[in-house]
């Protein structure tokens, strides 16, 4: 690498104004400035590009990893899954000789037959009519009629 030090500078920017001269001096510095700016994001964008192409490099591995831990897990979940049957049918085959049922009997499913219209929550019945809960969808005429003010005679 160049080794530029201040002394060093300072003698190319003399050198650089005898040789180009005062007036053309600014113009030349600006393009120089330019460029060096031009080179500088160049560099950059390269080292971004050859970061970006490591991470994904490691990630790569990192995936490969992940999937060949995955397969692992799954083979002796797999060969776990096989021995629990092995022994499951070793299981019921003894069962069986010995003279227990090896299928055991559930109640028949039943529909719990909801109510749609009325909203159940987790209140008891007895509070909400304590506390004046409406259960019961009313109409609106129905509404008018329960609540209409009696008159007396």
């Amino acid at each position: 690498m160049l080794d530029l030090g201040l002394e060093k500078m300072a003698l190319i920017g003399v050198v650089a104004l005898i040789v180009i001269g005062p007036e053309k001096m600014p113009r030349v510095a600006r393009t120089v400035g330019t460029l060096l700016g031009k080179a500088q994001r160049y560099v950059n964008d390269v080292k971004a590009e050859v970061n970006r192409s490591m991470e994904l490099d490691e990630l790569k591995k990192m995936k490969e990893t992940v999937e060949s831990a995955a397969r692992d897990v799954e083979s002796s979940v797999h060969t776990a899954a096989s021995d629990f049957e092995k022994q499951w049918q070793e299981a019921t085959a003894e069962a069986n000789q010995a003279g227990l049922s090896a299928t055991p009997s559930f109640p028949e499913y039943k529909h719990p037959k909801k109510k749609w219209r009325v909203k159940q929550g987790a209140v008891p019945q007895w509070y909400k009519a304590r506390s004046g809960v409406r259960t019961k969808a009313l109409s609106g005429a129905a509404r008018v009629a329960k609540y209409r003010p009696q008159k007396f005679n």
